[in-house]
């Protein structure tokens, strides 16, 4: 029988910051894909063992790289490198605090980094997976379906069009990607942006877009996405 980690418990994240993005409807969307889709033998669909660095871009409280790192403990074939990055330093303090309450300590390489700037040359063409919910919505400055948002809130904020910031990590990830074999990109979207444009710029830059899941939220619908090389 297939060890899996359908039941696993997700990490305890009693830390949470004023300005670091918190626990979201879009954060359990990932974690509850990789639960159904992550054993013994595969993580998705590549082979568990051929894994060997994970980065979690914009860690935010650090669940995403904790719930990674409770996974090596539980499935002996994965051995693989986390990474956390966040340009905030409040984030790279709330994650590195969860860590230790989860009774890790420099379990998890932390780097503190607008997107893959400040990441050391030593990683370039290193990470098999990376995992980024990015800010993903348009800039707006008024009052929409009862909520307002401020355009300097950096967690939501993803530009004028919503995904300006993704293209700009899409544009500089390729020198960090492994691509000697199958990699994977997972990220997060939203219906209230042009994902038609958004996928017609993937493509121009040499990926395939693959939508793993979708969930309804107030006036949007947010979309967990897996790219790969085209």
């Amino acid at each position: 029988m297939v060890k899996n980690i359908k039941s696993f418990s997700d990490p305890i994240i009693p830390y949470t910051f004023n300005g670091v993005y918190p626990l979201s409807d879009d954060t359990y969307l990932i974690l509850d894909y990789f639960k159904k889709n992550v054993n013994e033998n595969f993580f998705d669909e590549l082979p568990i063992t051929t894994i060997r660095k994970i980065l979690d871009m914009g860690t935010g409280t650090g669940i995403i790289a904790l719930f990674l790192q409770e996974i090596k403990k539980y499935l002996s074939k994965f051995t693989t490198k986390i990474f956390a990055s966040d340009i905030s330093d409040a984030a790279i303090r709330c994650a590195t605090l969860n860590e230790r309450s989860n009774n890790y300590k420099d379990n998890i390489t932390f780097i503190k980094s607008n997107l893959f700037r400040k990441f050391p040359p030593s990683l370039q063409h290193s990470f098999d997976i990376i995992i980024f919910n990015p800010p993903y919505l348009p800039s707006i400055s008024r009052k929409e379906n009862n909520l307002i948002r401020r355009r300097n809130d950096s967690n939501w904020d993803g530009g004028e069009r919503g995904f300006e910031v993704f293209i700009e990590f899409i544009n500089q990830v390729k020198d960090f990607l492994n691509t000697k074999q199958k990699f994977y990109i997972y990220y997060i979207s939203s219906s209230s942006t042009d994902l038609s444009q958004l996928n017609d710029e993937l493509e121009t830059r040499g990926f395939q877009n693959r939508i793993l899941n979708t969930s309804h939220v107030f006036f949007e619908d947010i979309i967990l996405n897996r790219l790969e090389e085209l």
